[in-house]
């Protein structure tokens, strides 16, 4: 009987050896995929919200990255806070404290649309906390250049200007081609875009060149000459990756599986 009750005894302890070995590994591996793993910083585009990420960002935080997807003051969830007062430089400032507050470093920035612009901004500021640089059919501004200076819609923000207007209605999601399951959707999320943000002017020194790693991503199923202008200028320069998706404008939310891969891939 005792013989019996020191073999259980030895299962039972060998049984917890073995378990709790098997913890170790399991956090093991779970420490080496957080310390493997990116941060990114996603920007989104005029109308927009930090919402529009979200599919993209559950993909990402699967596969164990840190996401962040700010949404700029006077849009989204901030909408109340629409005022005449916003401007380009308010919007890089939103995006540079995230930076700041959160202690990020060696991330992924990513700007959609006119999120070309803040991001572009941003580098001026924290060019060392960018690691990689992602245009995602965005505008690539040059010093001096406002997206008003940009944009197909020039002359509506013009006239909205004359008109002494402060903010700009959202664009149709049928314009930008976002698939017709979404549109609805997307329709309601979009709000109202603070208009001096479309026509400041910033001053850029090209610290976004000096990023090692960059691309450039085309959704060829939205039609868009400045989109296109952007593409090929940086398809001649050095170090810049060009990618081109099949869908519309809207690419996280048409295409989030594909945009994860390329975000993963230029990482």
């Amino acid at each position: 009987m005792a013989n019996e009750t020191g073999q259980t005894r030895r299962v039972v302890l060998g049984g917890l050896a073995a378990s709790t070995g098997l913890l170790s590994m399991i956090d093991e591996t779970t420490a080496q995929a957080q310390t493997s793993g990116k941060t990114f910083v996603l920007v989104h585009g005029a109308w927009h919200g930090g919402w529009c990420w979200r599919r993209v960002s559950d993909r990402l935080e699967k596969k164990g990255h840190k996401v962040f997807t700010p949404t700029m003051t006077g849009l989204g969830e901030r909408s109340h806070l629409l005022d005449a007062k916003i401007n380009l430089a308010t919007h890089v400032t939103d995006i540079v404290n995230v930076i700041k507050w959160e202690s990020l470093n060696d991330i992924v920035l990513v700007g959609h649309s006119y999120g070309g612009a803040v991001v572009s901004g941003v580098a001026e500021q924290m060019p060392e906390a960018i690691g990689c640089f992602v245009f995602l059919d965005a505008f690539v501004p040059e010093n001096g250049e406002s997206v008003a200076s940009l944009t197909t819609r020039r002359q509506a923000i013009e006239e909205l200007v004359q008109k002494g207007e402060t903010s700009m209605k959202p664009v149709p999601a049928a314009v930008f081609q976002v698939n017709e399951n979404d549109r609805a959707w997307v329709d309601r999320m979009c709000t109202p875009h603070p208009l001096a943000t479309f026509t400041d002017k910033p001053t850029l020194t090209g610290a976004r060149n000096r990023v090692a790693k960059k691309a450039y991503i085309r959704a060829v199923g939205y039609a868009n000459p400045p989109f296109d202008a952007a593409r090929d200028k940086l398809k001649a320069a050095a170090g810049w990756r060009i990618y081109e998706v099949p869908c519309g404008h809207d690419v996280m939310v048409d295409m989030p599986d594909r945009l994860t891969e390329i975000l993963l891939e230029v990482a």
